[in-house]
């Protein structure tokens, strides 16, 4: 069996949820052989989780003639540059979400999230876009999106069972929300590409394409995203610093609270939400309503195992669910998260697509119409009307 050589872009949070998930991998000889990272965090990172090689730039990872796949974990603004530079070196791509984004260009007024028109923003990302996936498909290199919520398990039942029942899936509502982000770079327009429409909402939103196209193919029709409405807002701007103590979000020139309306060819719905303000851990759910039925993906939180505690000492080292600012009272523990949230799966999906040639579950397309149709949002949220694309 041929062995798969990956080099690991980033060692932060993402990278350690990936790293979970190629050691579990099976039927594929699959081994992380090198991580790059600019701070000194890397050599620890890769002493933990035994990587033989240490790079302090992406330039030598993609230069390494041994690596066959690159995983890019980086902040999203590195993304479209490091995705083609390393599919021209011959190497197979995974990519974190987002694929794309605009991330201001010189001359722009700063900060560019108050001063760039949305409606140009969306023409450059759609422009950027275009390019950059020309560029991937001239490699003739697998390119993975690298979109969890595609693997979750709650996500695929619920894509089973439209196949079988090919029922008329008539409205879904996705959400991701939770309590903010630690890192700094989210509160800035130039480092994420948005706020939390595009940080967390890119999720759910992939979720309900995906699963509309699944409808699509079972029962022979073409479907896709007629128009976008949607709505944005800073609701922690008017905070006191004293009541701060738990929501993090702190934004610069993004939204902490967005929606996004996607009507589709057919005339059905799917509304998408996120926020940076919610309590008690990470939302991450879809409903979906059919012409035959109902399904809840309740991915997190869910009921696999509810507990009651009253010590926080005593749980110090164990570990609840993201996002929860306690761990007592009464709480929805996740169990297997990296396999509750999809990543294992992914990167199985993954390692067996550059094993064999065939294209991945989460691909280009999916990729490219959710950066698409989240600008649109954001172009329709600020000009207070319907986008037709």
């Amino acid at each position: 069996m041929t062995r798969i050589r990956v080099g690991l872009v980033g060692c932060g949070f993402v990278s350690e949820l990936h790293m979970y998930a190629f050691r579990r991998v099976y039927g594929v000889d699959v081994e992380v052989a090198a991580v790059a990272a600019r701070g000194d965090k890397v050599v620890a990172f890769a002493g933990h989780h035994n990587i033989p090689r240490v790079y302090r730039s992406f330039a030598e990872v993609i230069a390494d003639r041994d690596l066959d796949v690159v995983d890019i974990c980086t902040p999203p603004n590195l993304h479209a540059e490091m995705i083609v530079a390393a599919m021209q070196s011959g190497k197979h791509v995974i990519c974190e979400k987002p694929f794309a984004g605009y991330f201001g260009r010189e001359g722009d007024q700063q900060p560019i999230g108050k001063h760039v028109p949305k409606a140009l923003m969306y023409e450059r990302v759609i422009e950027e876009m275009d390019r950059t996936r020309a560029a991937i498909e001239r490699t003739g290199k697998l390119f993975m999106y690298a979109e969890d919520w595609i693997y979750a398990p709650a996500v695929t039942k619920t894509a089973e069972i439209i196949k079988a029942t090919k029922d008329k899936i008539l409205f879904m509502k996705g959400e991701e929300s939770h309590s903010g982000s630690h890192a700094a770079h989210a509160a800035q327009w130039a480092m994420t590409g948005g706020g939390s429409l595009i940080r967390m909402g890119c999720h759910p939103l992939s979720a309900v394409l995906y699963l509309k196209q699944v409808e699509a193919r079972a029962r022979g029709e073409r479907i896709h995203v007629a128009s976008v409405t949607g709505d944005v807002g800073n609701v922690t701007a008017g905070l006191k610093p004293e009541e701060r103590s738990y929501i993090k979000a702190n934004p610069v020139d993004v939204e902490d609270w967005g929606t996004l309306t996607a009507t589709f060819s057919d005339g059905t719905k799917a509304t998408v939400f996120s926020g940076d303000m919610i309590m008690g851990g990470v939302r991450n759910l879809i409903e979906t309503y059919t012409s035959g039925g109902s399904l809840f993906a309740n991915i997190t939180p869910n009921n696999h195992l509810m507990s009651y505690q009253t010590s926080e000492e005593k749980l110090a080292s164990v570990y609840i669910t993201e996002k929860v600012d306690r761990k007592t009272g009464w709480q929805y523990v996740c169990l297997e998260e990296e396999w509750t949230r999809g990543y294992l799966q992914e990167i199985q999906d993954f390692m067996e697509c550059v094993a064999t040639g065939r294209q991945p579950l989460s691909d280009l397309a999916l990729a490219y119409e959710t950066i698409k149709v989240n600008y649109a949002g954001y172009w329709a949220a600020e000009e207070g009307r319907r986008v037709v694309l």
